[in-house]
This record gives structure tokens, sequence and C-alpha cells, in this order.
């Protein structure tokens, strides 16, 4: 297997520097390998590099696209959490009076991959799931993923202005940071930044549920006090502790094809 960063930077020295093709590297990686996993800073550029490769491509993050890896590892890390605390997230199996499993998506929903594919995924799985949209006003999700999800009559779709009002009642608060190095000045991120941040006071008010499991992505930067690490309903770290095992999953699958 093949671990491809074009992130971003100086560290890698390949031909690519030379006028290379994304596609022709992908082809010549997966002359020595059997998958190649790219994490790449243009939009649909897995989609790119997969077309011509003769081995399979992973995406591991393409800019602001997707981040297909990490939404299989948020709705298992939601399934694992909810069903200790008593939350659903399954196909509805008792028809419309199925309970809801209610997550907050909240932070940078415009630049932020994790939720574009963490939104399409929990619609497409057939569980019954009320997204509520929580961002400030120049990030909000978009229309593309709200389009997507709208497609499917098990999820609906609801935007809040307040943090404090969007975890009334919800089972999943995912958070994630304001993305940096998206925008085009430090300026415009320094606006936004600190908006909304996930601390002690927010979980101790009464309205906020006591089975509510807290998750971010991470890298963290503000957006959730330390001060929450210690709650159990912090679940950030056991959600990265989960990815490895996904992950491993993933890559047994698609190399052995055995489930």
């Amino acid at each position: 297997m093949v671990h491809v960063d074009a992130s971003g930077g100086k560290s890698g020295k390949s031909s690519v520097s030379k006028g290379e093709t994304l596609e022709d590297t992908t082809r010549c990686l997966g002359c020595y390998a059997d998958a190649v996993v790219l994490r790449h800073p243009l939009q649909g550029s897995a989609e790119r590099a997969a077309r011509g490769s003769g081995v399979p491509v992973i995406n591991a993050g393409d800019g602001t696209g997707e981040h297909p890896t990490q939404a299989l590892l948020d709705v298992y890390t939601m399934h694992d959490e909810l069903s200790e605390t008593g939350g659903i997230l399954a196909p509805p199996e008792g028809g419309a009076k199925e309970p809801r499993t209610v997550v907050v998506l909240l932070g940078d929903l415009k630049h932020g991959r994790t939720v574009h594919s963490l939104a399409k995924l929990l619609a497409k799985s057939g569980a019954r799931v009320d997204l509520r949209y929580c961002s400030p006003a120049p990030l909000p999700m978009p229309e593309s993923v709200r389009n997507y999800v709208a497609k499917y009559p098990n999820a609906t779709q609801s935007v809040f202005d307040s943090l404090e009002g969007a975890v009334v009642g919800a089972n999943v608060l995912y958070v994630t940071r304001i993305q940096r190095e998206r925008f085009a000045s430090d300026a415009e991120a320094k606006a936004v930044e600190g908006k909304y941040v996930v601390d002690k006071a927010l979980l101790d008010r009464p309205e906020t549920p006591k089975s509510m499991i807290i998750m971010h992505p991470l890298p963290r930067v503000d957006e959730i006090s330390t001060d929450v690490d210690d709650d159990p309903r912090a679940a950030y770290f056991r959600q990265m502790e989960n990815g490895m095992f996904v992950r491993m999953a993933i890559l047994s699958l698609i190399l052995t094809g055995k489930e």
C-alpha cells in the first residue's frame, strides 16, 4: 500500500513537481502497491486518480470535498456509543414510530469535508436521523450536500443559530474546527473563530442532554475546551481509536475481499 499526501508543503519531491499528472502518478504508484491512499488539496482528485488506476484508490480527503473513511468511523462510533446510552442509530424496524437520532453538526460546515461525507452517509444509511446544522453565517452546509440529503425521506435537516438551542434533545454533537487554511485571509478566519465553543458551562446546562455524546474529527483548536475532556460524554478520543480499527477493516475488505 502507498500513502500519498499532496495536501501541501515541500516535503514531497515527486515527479509531480516536474509536471506529471495526478492520473499518471497514481498509475505509476499502482505498479508497486496493491492500493493507493490519497490525500489531496483539490476537490475531486480521488475520483480523477481512481479512473486510470489499476489498483484501488482510497480517498483520505480531497480538499473541501469528501472524507469517506472518516464518515465510516464516525458512524461506527455513533452506533457503538449510542448503544451504550440508549440512543438509536440503525435502519428502522418499527416503521414511522421508530425513534429518531438527532445529530448536531457544528462549526465550519462550508469547508469541513468530514461533515459533508457524514451528512450524506447518515442519510444514505436508512436510519431515521435529524440533522441540525449550526455554523457561523458565512460557513453554512453547502447546497450540494443539503440537496443530496434531501433525497432521503428518513433524514430531516434544520438550521440553528444558537448552539444552546441546537443541542436540546440531541444524541450527538459533532464539532469541527474553523479551517483557517481554506480562507482567503487570516482576517476572514479570525472574524468567525470562537463563535461557538463547547465548554463545561454548556454541558452543565439543564437543557443539555446527559446522554449526548461529543465527537470531533480532530485536530481541535479552541472549539472544545479542555475542561470537557474528562466528561463521559466526550467521545472524540475513543472516536480517534475507532479510526484505526475501521481503516484496518476497510483495507482488509479491499485487499482480501473478505468481510
